[in-house]
């Protein structure tokens, strides 16, 4: 882990109070950033391993359903590579996502999104991965969902990752948007990343043979640490 957190990079990152993106100038921070040095707290934390993992923390499609009814939608796989610049995997890495259910829908209080809660899905998985920087979702494709934004805009098919590495202080997190979805380019949070290829690193691609041999689609979505072809990460610039 760096030894500080890393200035933003303009050329990559978008400006904190981008225009299109309503909230952002609401939310984006007055004062100037403090850089501090890490302490023992940030750079110690519980080691993850695969006994922590529930057998079907990765299944949301059962994990939270009552009597195995499965939720509402169309279920798919989400599986890629966690490997670093060299394209060397990371073995261990705990890999959270959360995500709205079928119909745009979040398990959460502040949701005001009038669709439905599916009483069968929350939304929330935990994975590791395996020697080989593995790691597989099973899901249900999300819905786009509507926001206020000049008016009312849709945020695109999207799941949430967060990925952690040795400690709680080091973790990444973002996003994974679905090949295809029009809703892409009308998205003013995914335009506000000024760096194109930056923006492609989160849409993950339809794999048809991983859907033809487990009859059901697979989205492959591979994220990569550091380097010139780094996954982009909301909330640093650099990997683990």
């Amino acid at each position: 882990m760096v030894d500080s957190l890393l200035k933003r990079n303009p050329k990559t990152h978008p400006q904190l109070d981008f225009p299109d993106y309503k909230s952002s100038i609401l939310r984006a921070p007055k004062n100037k950033k403090i850089f501090f040095s890490s302490t023992t707290s940030e750079m110690s934390g519980p080691i993850f391993n695969k006994n922590k993992i529930g057998k079907l923390d990765n299944d949301l499609t059962l994990n939270f359903s009552k009597n195995n009814t499965l939720p509402v939608g169309h279920k798919i796989i989400v599986y890629g590579i966690l490997s670093d610049q060299f394209s060397n995997p990371i073995d261990g890495a705990l890999i959270e996502i959360w995500q709205a259910n079928s119909a745009g829908k979040y398990l959460h209080q502040n949701d005001k999104n009038i669709a439905p809660i599916d009483p069968n899905f929350s939304g929330c998985g935990r994975s590791i991965t395996s020697s080989k920087g593995y790691y597989e979702f099973i899901t249900i494709q999300p819905g786009p969902y509507p926001y206020p934004n000049r008016g009312i805009e849709w945020r695109p098919m999207h799941i949430h990752f967060s990925v952690f590495g040795k400690s709680f202080g080091q973790r990444l997190i973002t996003q994974m948007y679905f090949e295809g979805d029009p809703l892409i380019n009308l998205c003013p949070m995914i335009n506000s990343i000024p760096d194109e290829k930056a923006r492609k690193s989160l849409i993950s691609t339809l794999d048809t043979s991983q859907s033809n041999k487990k009859k059901l689609l697979a989205y492959k979505f591979d994220i990569i640490l550091r380097g010139t072809n780094q996954t982009y990460f909301e909330n640093k610039k650099e990997g683990l």
